[in-house]
């Protein structure tokens, strides 16, 4: 059974940084999109980035400039690097991940995710 467990969350004060990690365990796929998205309490859930298997990478305007993903193939691992964290970055975070996503497909908080983890908790303060 695939899972993805998210971890790295916790309590930032503003201007902070934060590494999240979701590690994939289960079984490994040769193509992949994977992505990061986040949930703040009465919002909807917003995507925040998305890598392929060639290390392509996409971000949602509103996200560029602070927020960076990255894998570990080796290590079955996504990372999310968070820096100058604002109040507003608060939210549960998820990871999510689609297998067989094959080379050339758009990969992006739009694509149709079919794995995701239980979230971490992130707490950024003024």
């Amino acid at each position: 059974q695939v899972r993805l467990v998210e971890s790295g969350g916790g309590s930032v004060q503003s201007g902070g940084s934060l590494r999240l990690s979701c590690v994939v365990s289960g079984y490994t796929y040769k193509h992949y999109c994977m992505g990061w998205f986040r949930q703040a309490p009465g919002k909807e859930r917003e995507g925040i980035a998305a890598i392929d298997t060639d290390g392509s990478t996409t971000y949602p305007d509103s996200m560029k400039g602070r927020f960076t993903v990255s894998t570990d193939n080796a290590n079955n691992t996504l990372y999310l690097q968070m820096n100058s964290l604002r109040p507003e970055d608060t939210g549960m975070y998820y990871c999510a991940a689609r297998w067989w996503h094959l080379p050339g497909l758009p990969c992006n908080e739009q694509t149709d995710f079919g794995y995701w983890g239980q979230g971490t908790q992130v707490n950024v303060s003024s």
